[in-house]
């Protein structure tokens, strides 16, 4: 089976209070998020994440902790958040784990490189 959707979940809940208490904690400096730093700038989301998810071949989801639904909450408990999962045959499976998130250093190019080269080896299977 192929890949048909990928959703990023940040480690973070939506809404205005998750919201806050995200930059709360991220100001003193006991909250981070590595795809938050993909996908937003200081405060909003990057142009140039708004111009790389328009390419990918399949469609991208960003979604918060409290806003996942049942069998998406099972795959992130199987690993942590942040994290990209895809759906896969109908089952969801991490794409792009939270460590290597971080590593990614907020890079946009970096993210695009690891998905598009997963989504390509996944193709070929």
């Amino acid at each position: 089976m192929a890949i048909s959707e990928i959703v990023g979940v940040y480690d973070a809940d939506g809404g205005l209070l998750g919201e806050v208490a995200y930059v709360w904690g991220k100001v003193r400096g006991t909250r981070h998020c590595g795809l938050c730093d993909i996908t937003h700038a200081t405060v909003r989301r990057k142009r140039e994440w708004d111009r790389m998810v328009a390419t990918l071949p399949v469609p991208v989801r960003m979604l918060h902790l409290n806003e996942v639904d049942e069998a998406q909450a099972a795959a992130v408990a199987a690993t942590r958040a942040p994290v990209v999962l895809a759906l896969d045959g109908g089952a969801w499976r991490e794409l792009v784990g939270a460590q290597e998130l971080d590593e990614m250093d907020g890079s946009v190019a970096a993210f695009e490189a690891v998905v598009r080269s997963r989504l390509a080896v996944r193709d070929e299977a």
